[in-house]
């Protein structure tokens, strides 16, 4: 039955497992003990290096920075992977109290998969929560319900209050030489359709990058979360460079870990400004 569980949650991504299983985690693996692994151990089985997991040491709860590195980092990361370290390592105390709350989690995050990936059972003329055609098209203003669908260079993922820098941004990579074409949600999107279900389709098909614009607002959106988690779950490790973390005004919070593994693109330091567009835009014209 045990192995069974092990298969079955071995394609479940880490980002299932919401916060309680984190900090309960936490419980068990941040306290040095000489009997047990401890966070530390776990870290180096993940494939995290020594000097890495000395710096992890000076953050309030390591083994949370490390599961979201990991989980950022590594097409590896899944529940089950994380299952079958703590049990190599003997933590089957670990297993044994947080399997049910891990088992919860997963139901909870596939449900909320097949909900944004089935079309409801509805009659097609009062259907809102998926595109009426095979090739999703009739998304957003350009799109030929005939034809071809609509493709970008990049998904912007904003919050309201940044709009501002978004409209510079069209400005700088859309009215000038470059002529990159941007998925701006507010300007491109045709309304009336279920909001995940169309950015899941724009971020994976319809664009070639994901441009982040980090701010404090930006760390309190749940839909700005949704969109870099699943830009993320897309590329592992960045192999594709598909997310492009963008800094354009000074922040009061700390920056988001989930993407502290990426070069980020800083509008705010007057040294590099003059080159932020330019940058900017090499990166979003790669093929």
């Amino acid at each position: 039955m045990a192995s069974a569980l092990k298969e079955d949650l071995s394609t479940v991504p880490l980002v299932a497992l919401n916060m309680t299983v984190r900090r309960k985690l936490g419980l068990y693996l941040n306290p040095k003990t000489v009997v047990a692994a401890d966070w530390t151990m776990v870290a180096e089985a993940m494939g995290f290096s020594y000097l890495e997991i000395i710096n992890y040491q000076t953050a309030p709860n390591p083994i949370l920075r490390v599961l979201d590195d990991w989980q950022a980092a590594s097409s590896e990361a899944t529940v089950g992977s994380l299952l079958s370290i703590l049990e190599k390592l003997e933590r089957n105390d670990v297993v044994e109290d947080l399997r049910p709350l891990m088992e919860e989690d997963v139901k909870k995050y596939q449900e909320s998969v097949k909900k944004m990936a089935v079309r409801p059972l509805q009659v097609q003329e009062v259907d809102s929560c998926a595109p009426l055609t095979p090739e999703r098209a009739g998304l957003t203003l350009e799109d030929d319900p005939n034809g071809s669908p609509e493709l970008f260079d990049a998904f912007i993922c904003y919050c309201k209050s940044d709009i501002s820098f978004v409209h510079e941004m069209i400005w700088e990579l859309e009215q000038t030489d470059y002529k990159l074409k941007l998925c701006v949600f507010d300007r491109n999107v045709l309304p009336g359709s279920c909001v995940w279900t169309i950015t899941s389709e724009l971020i994976e098909k319809r664009c070639k990058r994901v441009v982040v614009v980090i701010s404090d607002e930006y760390l309190e959106s749940d839909a700005c979360d949704f969109q870099t988690k699943f830009a993320l779950s897309l590329s592992p490790g960045a192999r594709h460079k598909r997310l492009i973390p963008v800094v354009y005004k000074s922040m009061t919070k700390q920056f988001p870990r989930i993407l502290s593994f990426l070069t980020v693109c800083d509008y705010t330091n007057p040294y590099t400004k003059n080159w932020f567009w330019e940058r900017l835009a090499k990166a979003l014209s790669l093929p």
